[in-house]
């Protein structure tokens, strides 16, 4: 028998019983931020389940981590602690069980409709990467800049291309984003454009949520990599398109991408995720021993890209991909980010980087649905080559399963004019 809440829960909801993501939230604007999950439309309030003394188990027994602002003191305990929590909780808001279910004042205490809820950045986010691991994105951009015959430069075939980001400019959905100034190419012999982006653009990505780190000098086996990795987060990793083409070479990404990103507030687990769970990509060339995995998989997560157009009322779907194009999976992301030594610590944020799907209709930005201006998207009788202020992007995802969705909400941001 299909497991069941006690709380009704829509069969479009994106957070049945089978999914329980995690998050921070503050129940009235003058409360202090604190842990919960989500379940139908409502938040459950981790730090009363912990104070009532609910997590008894032998990780979580007279632990504090739900009693913190963020996180990350949870990530840090491991996927067996992370177990604990989600079966404590199924367990609680199963029909089956009375504990919550016929305690009123617990569940008033508990349970806050997340319409009246403030969702925050749930986790303090020490280092951001983002990886480049679309092998169609990377195609689609390689022939606009290169030419077909050099798409793809032969290294991306051998590891997990990254650069670097900017973890302070990293917001929760929901966040205006202002667009950013900088330089352009210039004209012929004139000096470069000074100025407000021309080509602001979206990013549809997702981002692994680091769990436990590793020690410095000490990489982490990528067959034991998912370990490391608590769950993923829908990403818009804003771009301004012209300001990047100008500044990356020889150093690649900065400007152009670190004035904002955007992150859903919810974290849905990879053991939430199992259920979908799907081969990834075959590998060719076969890649080097360490990043050789023994089980090579990605996840069957539907992604949808809408964008609201200035002063209009409805949002146009833009594109649609799917998490499973991506070629790197998560966990060798990570295990190439630990082979040189380098330390991950819990609560790091490793973006996938555009997730594109082979066809025109699941490109996965503005640049490659435009082939960077040269043509133009309809949306609700107006047209868009780039992003223009007012407009409002909405990333969503799920993954479907027999009567239920397990989904992460959704991301979103609207475009506020430069200063």
């Amino acid at each position: 028998m299909a497991l069941k809440s006690f709380i009704e829960v829509g069969p479009d909801s994106h957070f049945p019983i089978q999914n329980l993501p995690f998050g921070i939230f503050k129940p009235e604007p003058t409360s202090p931020p604190r842990p919960g999950v989500a379940i139908g439309d409502y938040v459950l309030d981790l730090s009363t389940i912990s104070v009532s003394g609910l997590f008894d188990g032998p990780f979580l027994s007279g632990s504090d981590c739900f009693l913190q602002p963020n996180l990350n003191k949870f990530l840090a305990l491991g996927r067996p602690a992370w177990k604990e929590a989600r079966a404590t909780v199924q367990n609680l808001l199963s029909a089956d069980e009375g504990k919550l279910r016929d305690n009123p004042n617990l569940r008033e205490k508990s349970l806050v409709p997340m319409s009246k809820v403030e969702m925050l950045l749930p986790i303090a986010i020490g280092d951001y990467t983002d990886f480049f691991s679309s092998m169609h994105h990377a195609r689609n951009c390689g022939i606009m800049f290169r030419g077909p015959e050099n798409a793809i430069n032969p290294n991306w075939f051998q590891l997990p291309i990254a650069y670097h980001g900017r973890s302070s400019s990293i917001v929760v959905s929901g966040t205006d984003i202002i667009r950013p100034r900088g330089q352009g190419h210039p004209n012929g012999n004139s000096p470069p454009y000074f100025g407000p982006s021309r080509k602001l653009d979206f990013e549809l990505e997702m981002a692994a949520v680091v769990g436990p780190g590793n020690e410095l000098g000490k990489p982490v086996d990528v067959n034991e990599a998912g370990d490391h990795i608590f769950g993923l987060v829908l990403m818009n990793d804003w771009s301004a398109r012209d300001i990047q083409a100008w500044e990356y070479v020889p150093l690649g990404p900065f400007l152009g991408k670190s004035f904002g990103t955007t992150i859903s507030p919810w974290i849905v687990t990879l053991d939430a995720l199992e259920p979908f769970a799907c081969d990834a990509p075959k590998q060719d060339p076969q890649p080097l021993p360490y990043l050789a995995e023994k089980i090579s998989k990605n996840y069957d997560i539907s992604l949808e890209v809408q964008i609201k157009p200035a002063g209009q009322e409805d949002s146009c779907v833009v594109t649609r991909s799917n998490f499973n194009h991506l070629y790197w999976t998560v966990t060798q992301q990570l295990a190439h980010h630990t082979i040189n030594g380098c330390n991950l610590r819990p609560g790091d944020l490793l973006g996938t980087g555009t997730i594109s799907g082979p066809e025109p209709e699941s490109y996965g930005c503005l640049l490659e649905l435009t082939w960077n201006g040269q043509k133009s998207l309809s949306l609700n009788g107006t047209t868009r080559k780039f992003l223009e202020d007012g407009d409002e992007v909405v990333f969503s995802g799920c993954s479907k399963g027999d009567g239920y969705k397990v989904g992460f909400g959704t991301c979103s941001g609207k475009i506020l004019p430069s200063p």
